[in-house]
């Protein structure tokens, strides 16, 4: 179990950049709940990577490469899981975030081909404490402005000192190069006081198609090696 004086640490931070009337309100109010509930969700994350870490030890023994390129994790901000509660009309409360909301905690695995994508995520999931609770295939079915991923929303047991809790956890999987469109196109689109045109739209579909030739000829180029 993590430190909880490091999550007490974050939550203050959170705190001081709180703006929202309501938000600070409710950080008073459920500090010590809301604290125990992201270290849940931060042990389920670690559960998850751990999970991922032997897959790549195993997979590199027997093929003598690693399917993972990188593995990054990350909690949601207060004010975000605040703000996604209201969008959605749900309660602003600690069993409302645990009961409605899949992606407080979120993996990002990288990989350097598709077909590890689909590797990695059947091995996972035949695991039997992993449930799968939800998965979208943006990879065989593209998002209408170029988007690939493959999206899982799971659920793990977490074993505590007294008790077993069923945590969810969000796992993107996705090949180097459609991360890379996705962070640049991130950061392009939602850049501060610029509006992008559906020019701009247009040129960022080309280069996510562009991103999939690449994909593919470089897996073509593996298989060859691989013979």
């Amino acid at each position: 179990m993590p430190n909880i004086k490091s999550f007490q640490d974050v939550l203050e931070k959170e705190f001081s950049y709180a703006t929202d009337k309501y938000a600070i309100n409710f950080l008073k109010e459920k500090t010590k709940d809301f604290v125990k509930l992201m270290s849940y969700y931060r042990c389920a994350m670690m559960e998850i990577e751990t999970k991922f870490n032997v897959l790549n030890e195993e997979f590199s023994l027997e093929h003598d490469r690693n399917p993972i390129s990188s593995i990054k994790t990350r909690l949601k901000s207060v004010e975000s899981i605040l703000g996604k509660l209201e969008r959605k009309s749900l309660p602003n409360s600690i069993e409302s975030i645990e009961d409605n909301l899949n992606d407080i905690a979120g993996i990002r695995v990288i990989c350097p081909f598709p077909d590890d994508v689909y590797i990695l995520a059947e091995a996972l999931l035949k695991q039997d404490d992993i449930t799968l609770i939800e998965k979208k295939d943006y990879i065989a079915n593209p998002k209408s402005n170029g988007y690939r991923s493959l999206h899982l929303i799971v659920s793990i047991p977490i074993f505590l000192k007294e008790e077993k809790r069923i945590m969810k956890v969000e796992i993107q999987l996705r090949t180097i190069a459609m991360d890379f469109w996705a962070t640049l196109e991130h950061r392009l689109k939602y850049k501060k006081d610029y509006v992008f045109t559906p020019e701009m739209e247009e040129e960022l579909k080309e280069c996510a198609f562009m991103s999939a030739e690449l994909d593919k000829k470089m897996d073509n180029l593996r298989k060859i090696t691989e013979k």
